[in-house]
């Protein structure tokens, strides 16, 4: 028997458990990270606006208000969504009347997502109600903790993004 074949023949009782190797999911930066977003989230649509918005339509909207006519390789850019959940994203808003697909006039290939006049009021009336969702969720944070918190969070993301 090889050494590999006999590493698989162990019995699970000679398996050292995650807590025996010193590792404790529940303190790791990546499940922190979603039980934090988790809360945001439901916080979010605890406190939105319309209650049929969720945080990434929104955030989707907000990208195309400020960009103006955006492609969806514009859209997914500046979202970090990715491309097959902002393609249902764009559905569903443009369901709601919240946006308008058209071509790009110097690629008829190209769609264009425009905001629409309901899309544009959804946006201004969101944005405060959205700032105070954001203070709610760092509630728990002083101020200093917050300015880090935001900080470090931008820090990773930008670290993550020269990476890849």
């Amino acid at each position: 028997m090889t050494q590999e074949t006999s590493a698989h023949a162990t019995s699970a009782s000679e398996h050292l458990s995650p807590a025996e190797q010193g590792y404790d999911f529940s303190q790791q930066v990546g499940h922190l990270l979603r039980k934090a977003y988790q809360r945001h989230t439901a916080i979010f649509q605890r406190h939105s606006y319309d209650k049929q918005l969720t945080a990434i339509q929104f955030v989707t909207l907000c990208t195309v208000m400020e960009r103006g006519a955006s492609s969806l390789t514009e859209i997914v850019n500046a979202t970090a969504i990715d491309p097959a959940t902002i393609r249902g994203v764009i559905k569903r808003l443009k369901a709601r009347e919240w946006i308008t697909l058209t071509t790009d006039p110097g690629d008829q290939r190209k769609v264009m997502v425009v905001i629409t006049e309901a899309g544009e009021t959804l946006v201004e009336n969101m944005v405060p109600i959205a700032k105070q969702i954001s203070d709610q969720t760092m509630s728990n944070l002083n101020p200093a903790e917050r300015i880090a918190l935001l900080h470090l969070l931008e820090k990773m993301n930008a670290d993550q993004l020269s990476a890849d």
